[in-house]
C-alpha cells in the first residue's frame, strides 16, 4: 500500500503560480509512476501530467502543455507540480497518484490522494 498526501493548493489570481507538493509513505515511491489529475465540480476527471519512476520522462495535457511542470524527489518521497500562468478554468481539485505500473500504462493508477483545491480567480 501507498499513501498520498497532496498539498499547496490556494486561492490564486489569473496569471498567478502555484506548487503542488504530493508526499508518499509506505511502499517505495520510488520504483512507481507518479500522475497528476484534476477534477472540476460537473466534469469529468482530467489527466494533467504525469512523470516516470526515475523522474527521466514526462507527459502532459493538452491543456496545460508550456505551463506546467511535473516533478519529484524520490529521496524525498516527494512528488510536484509547478503551475504557472494560471488561468480560471485550472480551478479544480487537483489529485496525485501512483503505482508500480510503467509510464505508458493506460490503466487506472492504483493509489489516490485525498486532493487538493486550486482556484484560480479572474
Amino acid at each position: 500500500q501507498v499513501q498520498l498526501r497532496e498539498s499547496g493548493g490556494a486561492l490564486v489570481q489569473a496569471g498567478g503560480s502555484l506548487r503542488l507538493s504530493c508526499a508518499a509513505s509506505g511502499r517505495t515511491f520510488s520504483n512507481y509512476r507518479m500522475g497528476w489529475f484534476r477534477q472540476a465540480p460537473g466534469k469529468e476527471r482530467e489527466f494533467v501530467a504525469a512523470i516516470s519512476w526515475s523522474g527521466t520522462s514526462t507527459y502532459y495535457g493538452d491543456s496545460v502543455k508550456g505551463r506546467f511542470t511535473i516533478s519529484r524527489d524520490n529521496a524525498k518521497n516527494m512528488g510536484y507540480l509547478q503551475m504557472n500562468s494560471l488561468k480560471p478554468e485550472d480551478t479544480a481539485v487537483y489529485y496525485c497518484a501512483t503505482d508500480p505500473r510503467t509510464l505508458g500504462s493506460r490503466a487506472e493508477y492504483d493509489y489516490w490522494g485525498q486532493g487538493t483545491q486550486v482556484t484560480v480567480s479572474s
